[in-house]
């Protein structure tokens, strides 16, 4: 028999959650457990028999349940078992919750297990794209036979810049180490961003995990670069990149990365490495495959609560369609 429940603190389910292997950093009970402390309505929903339990960690926003993650986070999954009997129970139960479920950041084995699961219980299910992962399957290859296959024009950048600047990489966790990290992140060309406090507990856990590998590069005494990087089952994730604006001259984010890139690839010996989100130019420089990742939206039509929602999807998939010849 399965047994469905509702907690909102992932410490309630201690001893119900197996190592997380494979699955990535953002889908360990650790980074839940920094999340829910800075999300309104955190809802952990588990579903267990025997020895199993899969748990959708979720956040109640209005009358609408939504993944709980923040934009740090490349993905969202499930904690526990992939189990399509338990995802199965756990989306008809939630009918008693909402009336809409709305999951992002979704892998493609991700989604289409939880759209199943969620099909079966009488859900009716949106899935579209919403993001962009780069990546890069290294397939056993030195940095230099990668590097061997780079742009031209990069490579000519990195002869030319390497020779200006010093790198250096930890893979401990100091406070003095943070701040100099800290600084170049509030001084880079990038916008304001996030939660720096978040991010400096998660390269803590990183740390003490000995997953963690933070970039520096400095001019001189000067330090011009910053990056944070995480290491963990054979996959390198590159978290944030930041550089002090006005030493574009030295290229110091194109230098760090080719350093932080030898490390993981010549000493940790990764798999692949991940980019994170989003499709920008600068990561089709140095990652070769790209794949999508997807947003569902589940409506539960029995109830009225969904019928405008449901009203806008038909409207909105109309529209795409266009008039008809």
């Amino acid at each position: 028999m399965i047994a469905v429940s509702y907690h909102d603190s992932v410490a309630e389910l201690q001893g119900l959650i197996g190592p997380a292997a494979g699955s990535g950093p953002f889908a360990r009970a650790e980074w839940f457990a920094r999340l829910e402390t800075r999300e309104a309505g955190p809802l952990y929903a588990c579903a267990g028999h025997r020895e199993a339990v899969a748990i959708l960690p979720l956040a109640q926003r209005g009358e609408v349940l939504h993944a709980m993650r923040n934009w740090y986070a490349f993905t969202w999954a499930p904690l526990g078992a992939a189990d399509p009997e338990l995802l199965t129970a756990l989306a008809a139960d939630l009918r008693r919750r909402s009336h809409q479920v709305v999951l992002d950041q979704l892998s493609e084995p991700v989604a289409t297990s939880i759209r199943a699961a969620f099909a079966d219980a009488g859900w009716r299910c949106e899935q579209q794209i919403c993001d962009t992962n780069h990546y890069l399957r290294v397939e056993r290859r030195s940095f230099d036979a990668y590097l061997g296959g780079l742009a031209g024009q990069l490579r000519s950048t990195l002869r030319r810049k390497s020779g200006a600047l010093t790198t250096e990489i930890v893979e401990h966790f100091t406070d003095d180490r943070w701040a100099d990290y800290s600084v170049i992140y509030a001084e880079s060309w990038k916008p304001v961003e996030g939660d720096i406090a978040l991010l400096r507990d998660f390269a803590r856990d990183e740390a003490a995990g000995g997953r963690l590998r933070l970039g520096f590069a400095r001019h001189g005494d000067d330090l011009v670069a910053a990056q944070l990087w995480t290491v963990e089952d054979g996959v390198a994730y590159i978290h944030k990149l930041a550089h002090r604006r006005g030493a574009d001259r030295y290229s110091p984010g194109t230098v760090l990365t080719a350093a932080l890139m030898r490390h993981v690839m010549d000493q940790d010996r990764v798999a692949e490495v991940d980019f994170g989100t989003g499709d920008d130019a600068y990561k089709r420089i140095w990652m070769e495959r790209s794949r999508p990742r997807y947003r569902l939206d589940c409506l539960d039509a029995r109830q009225a609560a969904a019928w405008p929602a449901r009203a806008r999807r038909f409207a909105r998939n109309l529209a795409r369609r266009g008039p008809r010849s």
